[in-house]
C-alpha cells in the first residue's frame, strides 16, 4: 500500500481523532491539518498542527503539532511529522515543536527527524486557582519534548 499526504478539514481531523482515539479530546484549535491517505483514498492519519500550548514557546515563530493519530498504518505517522513540517517552513515558521509521554518511544518522531530536546517531570495538571481547569488525563505522566527547527 502506498501513502501520500492530503490535505485535512479540522473538522474532519476531530472526527477522524474521535473514531480511532476515543481517549484523546481534539485540539481546541489549529493553524492548519494534514493527512495521509492510502490507495483507494481512505484516510489512514491525520496531524493538528497549531499555536504552541505553553506560552513561553508562543513566540510567532514557532508551531506545535497538538495532536496526532492514526489507524496503526505502518509509517503514517512519520509522514504526518514530516508533512507537518515541510508546511509549517512554507508558512515562514522556523520551529515545531510536540511531546511524547512516558512509555512512547518517538520511532515515528525519529524517523521523520525531529530531536528530543527535553525531558519533563510529571505534573500535577494546569488547574491553579486564578484558572481552574478539567483534568485531561494526562496529568502525572512524564513527558519529552522534540523539535524541529532551521
Amino acid at each position: 500500500m502506498s501513502l501520500r499526504i492530503v490535505p485535512v478539514r479540522f473538522k474532519d481531523a476531530c472526527g477522524f481523532i474521535a473514531m480511532w482515539h476515543r481517549h484523546h479530546a481534539p485540539p481546541a484549535g489549529c493553524k492548519f491539518c494534514v493527512g495521509v491517505a492510502d490507495d483507494a483514498d481512505v484516510l489512514r492519519g491525520v496531524a493538528i498542527v497549531g499555536r504552541p500550548v505553553a506560552r513561553l514557546f508562543d513566540n510567532g515563530m514557532t508551531l506545535e503539532v497538538t495532536r496526532t493519530a492514526t489507524d496503526g498504518t505502518r509509517n503514517a505517522n512519520s509522514m504526518l511529522y514530516g508533512a507537518a513540517w515541510r508546511a509549517t517552513k512554507a508558512l515562514g515558521f522556523t520551529r515545531l515543536i510536540t511531546y511524547t509521554q512516558q512509555g512512547e518511544s518517538g520511532a515515528s518522531l525519529k524517523g521523520a527527524g525531529w530531536r528530543e530536546v527535553a525531558r519533563r517531570p510529571a505534573r500535577g495538571g494546569w488547574t491553579c486557582p486564578s484558572r481552574p481547569r478539567q483534568p485531561n488525563g494526562a496529568e502525572g505522566i512524564p513527558r519529552s519534548l522534540w523539535e524541529v527547527a532551521l
